[in-house]
């Protein structure tokens, strides 16, 4: 079976932000309807003010005017009350939006981050971009402005003049929003993508501060970070001043209007083509017209920003899977085969690894040695499933391990990657790998790693925060923790990466242990490590070179060919020690 990109195994993902929002439709439905009802609403302060001019002031009728006033009254409560409930469905479609594509965002941010794609957890940035676009002022602009039609049609209901003065008013505002769009657009956008880049490098620099300290290069972090800020704040201000400017002339233009409306209307009074109330009422409805034209001027940003975000989301979650969801296969026993397994990293034209054939049994232990740059860690990736073959197959039981579902898969399988990756959280956390876990489970997989008593040293013993990446541990602590991880539940395949880099003399002497322990119990177990100590219980020597086996075969016969005049258990440590270089 010959496989040439992870992506060809997935059929191609929903575009889940818009099947979201096709499901928020209805009640997207109900806020514009609000809407028109609310802006109708609106207009309860004109007609009042018309009414108490044309009909209150001339009748002198108390009782007239206390109608109007407990009619405007309940006007503005409903108005107010259709306000909060619009307010309050916008807020739960927001939530309930980044509720629903959370998770789906986070797993492939992951499977990004295993493609090395840059665009990862800035995908929940955007979603709260998102619920916060939903839930804000930004859509309820969007809703105003259809209603706020009818705006024109009563001020051309109480004079063409005064309604040819609003509609030209408009279009000219609606023209000053569209100029500040292409103006600003671009550098928003570019100053959005270059503020990301800068977090991602700030926070890739975060994870190495020791060396940043140890060495003095924090000046040359800052120097870069400073470079890349001050672009993001060069495109920022570029475009917060063409926004200032365009919101500037809109504010000018809108005044204008009025004073043109108010005198028009006066001189319309003074020929009785229209009544005082009408004059001031059209004054007041203009004003509530161009409203949410003038806002789209201010909101544009936001708009902007949402539709940039939405589209972002639209690429990641339109992606091919990493790995469909499938049905739970059985426990394996623990056959472990490689079929013709080449490697070629995305984007590069020379393999890592060619031609890798080899079947491990249940129960055995299988230590890979091999010079600095050999494939050894990235055949143990592949062991694992983390990385896809380029060619052939990597099989556990006969199931492919790439394929195979992750949650169901990592119940079988344990791996201690060469660079321990702890979490934020508890030491308990960490072994239970961030599951819900009996305490009797966690101890268990600490007592097989011999890991138990050196827990119960730390400050809270299990309950111990280990700071984020295990800062708090020293590099022995979060490797045996790590191990303590790899064996929970007892796996039947376990692979480790140079589990010892960081071990003192203890900590080997409890590594030993744990192999013992669990090729005792069945499992699969594959090394890479190249001191002696680790041998101890190795069956089986594999020597990668160049991106291939070289030689393969019990350990004490591999050991010989290698260097044979050493005593056999000897030979075995010291030619993985001549052998063995860093991590491909």
């Amino acid at each position: 079976m010959t496989m040439t990109a992870p992506a060809n195994k997935q059929k191609k993902a929903a575009d889940l932000v818009q099947v979201m929002l096709d499901r928020a439709k209805p009640l997207l439905v109900q806020v514009f309807i609000f809407s028109i009802i609310i802006n109708m609403l609106v207009l309860t302060s004109s007609i009042y003010m018309m009414q108490v001019f044309d009909r209150v002031m001339s009748s002198q009728s108390v009782a007239t005017l206390l109608y109007l006033t407990l009619i405007a009254v309940f006007a503005l409560g409903l108005m107010s009350a259709l306000d909060l409930v619009r307010a309050r469905i916008l807020t739960r479609i927001g939530t309930w939006l980044e509720a629903s594509l959370g998770s789906e965002a986070l797993r492939r941010a992951v499977d990004a981050s295993l493609l090395g794609q840059s665009y990862r957890t800035e995908a929940l940035r955007d979603l709260g971009t998102l619920r916060n676009f939903m839930g804000g002022s930004g859509i309820l602009t969007l809703f105003d402005i259809i209603p706020a039609l009818m705006f024109f049609i009563i001020i051309y209901a109480f004079h063409p003049m005064l309604g040819h003065i609003a509609l030209l008013g408009a279009l000219v505002l609606l023209a000053i929003a569209v100029v500040n769009d292409r103006v600003t657009h671009g550098p928003i956008r570019e100053a959005n993508n270059k503020a990301q880049l800068a977090l991602r490098q700030a926070d890739s620099a975060m994870q190495h501060a020791e060396a940043l300290d140890v060495m003095g290069m924090t000046p040359g972090l800052i120097s870069r970070w400073r470079a890349s800020s001050t672009e993001v704040l060069k495109l920022q201000t570029t475009a917060s001043d063409r926004g200032a400017t365009a919101s500037a002339v809109s504010k000018f233009i809108r005044l204008l209007l009025q004073i043109a409306v108010l005198g028009v209307g006066a001189y319309l009074v003074l020929l009785r083509e229209m009544t005082a109330g009408q004059m001031m009422a059209s004054s007041i409805i203009m004003s509530r017209a161009l409203s949410p034209v003038e806002q789209s001027i201010g909101t544009w940003r936001h708009v902007i920003s949402a539709l940039e975000a939405k589209k972002r989301l639209h690429e990641m979650l339109s992606r091919p899977l990493l790995r469909a969801d499938s049905m739970q296969l059985p426990a394996p026993k623990g056959l472990l085969a490689a079929e013709g397994v080449s490697y070629m990293p995305p984007q590069s034209k020379t393999p890592i690894l060619r031609g890798i054939s080899f079947s491990l049994p249940p129960g055995s232990v299988t230590a890979i040695v091999g010079p600095s740059a050999a494939g050894k860690s990235t055949l143990a990736r592949l062991c694992v499933g983390a990385y896809a073959p380029t060619y052939g197959n990597m099989r556990l039981d006969g199931a492919d391990v790439y394929l195979w579902e992750r949650q169901d898969f990592g119940r079988h399988v344990g791996y201690l990657p060469q660079n321990v990756e702890l979490f934020a959280g508890t030491v308990r956390d960490n072994i239970a790998r961030l599951q819900q876990a009996e305490p009797s489970e966690v101890v268990e997989a600490a007592q097989i790693a011999g890991a138990h008593e050196m827990i119960l040293r730390l400050p809270q013993g299990y309950e111990t925060e280990i700071g984020d990446s295990g800062s708090l541990l020293s590099g022995g602590q979060r490797q045996r923790i790590g191990l303590a991880r790899a064996l929970f539940r007892k796996p039947q395949l376990v692979v480790l990466d140079e589990p010892n880099s960081s071990l003192d003399a203890e900590g080997e002497e409890a590594l030993n242990g744990a192999i013992g322990r669990m090729k005792a119990l069945g499992a699969t177990i594959v090394l890479i490590g190249h001191r002696p100590s680790i041998l101890a219980h190795v069956d089986t020597l594999m020597v990668l070179r160049d991106g291939h086996i070289e030689m393969m075969g019990p350990r004490d016969e591999i050991a010989q060919r290698i260097m044979p005049k050493p005593p056999q258990r000897v030979a075995a440590g010291r030619a993985a020690a001549v052998t063995e270089g860093g991590a491909a």
